[in-house]
């Protein structure tokens, strides 16, 4: 990474008793924490320092700082606390398939030729030349994720990138040590979630908290099987930022975009995906998914309020749906509106990459509430789609079968129109 940090430095020289209290006061806050800084200090500085120093002017009695912890201790217990609650519930997935395997034969090129070739070159040409063939095939670990236990009988939340290969097979291991064959049951068609269960009962669980609730700078705990190697792997963090959108991509090559993510500073790596983040009264709050290539301390984390909506979906319909509009859509911006003449600089443009092909998707909610290509869509429901808060971002807040209004712009006439949030079907 080629970053050039500029440090600011203010040197400030004292003289006399002024700098050997100064240097005192360096040495002493070094060797000694915080809570015992003040009393501590001044006990010894009234041995050093004349009278007259510090009894010419009364200190008024300071009113104490409230607080959400009462001493460093305390903040230190309570992530310990945490962790030891929290673990047993955190699972390491452990990805396999089965790998061709190969051995090595040797062969002479020349054993081919016509026999009367043979006489007259073999005796030239005695080498082998290595080859290999397939002999069969074993399982092997591949890679490696994480999730969390969710309900006592076996349903484990995690990321979807890390148990979508069809092919695979998935061994969930417990902090305990006891392994148990995962079943896939579903995987969210838009968001970066997928439920997955093993057969097991009385297990630890976690509980979900409020993601909305969250707020810049406060603490936080990742756990997880980083590197697919080191099995609840504890960091702590804050959170850094809020409603990131970042694109996230595999070893594969694929990619998506994930709007509305945490950004945290607490250490996420690779097999980390699908583990929690964790607040400290114990609760989820994220599903750690991605990190930023090329950077240090820069992760992300799915919001647990997305989740939620995911696990509402499967327990009422068998799987996790995704509701959907029907259309294709280019964002509105400043530049977009210049290139093409369009009445506003905001919205999402209903307009197909051909020309000789409708934006809308026929059948769709979008094609029954009468929706047409060339119709900007400039609200959602009461929110201004722009390209910071984009259409995509805001409908993954709802649900299948919810009625929406949507503000409309036809013919630089506004309008609102109402339908009803369809299920995205698997192929899109």
């Amino acid at each position: 990474m080629n970053q050039k940090t500029k440090f600011l430095i203010s040197v400030i020289i004292l003289s006399g008793l002024i700098g050997a209290i100064t240097g005192f006061l360096v040495s002493y806050k070094i060797t000694y924490s915080s809570s015992n800084f003040t009393a501590g200090i001044f006990d010894d500085f009234r041995k050093l320092i004349p009278e007259f120093l510090y009894k010419t002017s009364p200190t008024p009695t300071p009113q104490p700082t409230p607080s959400v912890y009462h001493s460093d201790v305390d903040y230190e217990q309570r992530i310990i606390d945490v962790v030891e609650h929290s673990n047993n519930a955190v699972v390491s997935i452990i990805i396999s398939k089965d790998v061709p395997i190969f051995e090595q034969y040797y062969t002479n090129p020349f054993n081919n030729m016509p026999p009367e070739w043979q006489q007259f070159f073999g005796p030239f040409f005695q080498f082998q030349v290595p080859q290999y063939r397939q002999k069969g095939s074993e399982k092997q670990e591949v890679g490696g994720g994480s999730g969390f236990i969710i309900s006592s009988n076996g349903l484990i939340l995690t990321n979807k990138h890390v148990v979508s290969d069809k092919d695979a097979s998935y061994t969930v291991y417990l902090n305990t040590g006891e392994k148990y064959e995962a079943k896939v049951l579903s995987l969210d068609p838009i968001d970066d979630i997928a439920l997955i269960k093993i057969e097991a009962q009385n297990l630890p669980t976690l509980s979900l908290g409020d993601s909305d609730g969250i707020k810049i700078g406060q603490t936080v705990i990742a756990i997880g099987n980083a590197l697919g190697e080191f099995r609840n792997t504890v960091s702590v963090g804050v959170v850094s930022g809020l409603s990131r959108s970042i694109t996230a991509g595999d070893s594969s090559g694929n990619a998506e975009t994930i709007d509305n993510v945490i950004q945290t500073d607490a250490a996420i790596n690779l097999g980390n995906s699908g583990g929690p983040l964790i607040n400290l009264k114990g609760e989820v709050i994220g599903i750690n998914t991605a990190i930023a290539s090329g950077a240090e301390n820069i992760g992300f984390a799915i919001p647990i309020n997305r989740a939620k909506k995911a696990i509402e979906s499967y327990q009422k319909f068998g799987k996790i749906t995704a509701p959907y509009i029907g259309i294709k859509y280019t964002l509105v911006n400043a530049a977009i509106q210049k290139q093409n003449n369009l009445p506003v600089d905001y919205g999402a443009w209903i307009n197909s990459d051909s020309p000789k092909e409708s934006a809308i998707i026929p059948n769709s909610p979008a094609a029954q509430a009468g929706l047409k290509d060339g119709d900007i869509v400039l609200e959602f429901n009461g929110e201004k789609i722009t390209t910071t808060n984009t259409l995509n971002s805001i409908l993954k807040k709802y649900k299948v079968g919810d009625k929406v209004s949507l503000k409309v712009l036809r013919n630089k006439q506004e309008m609102n129109i109402e339908l009803v949030l369809g299920e995205r079907p698997e192929n899109l």
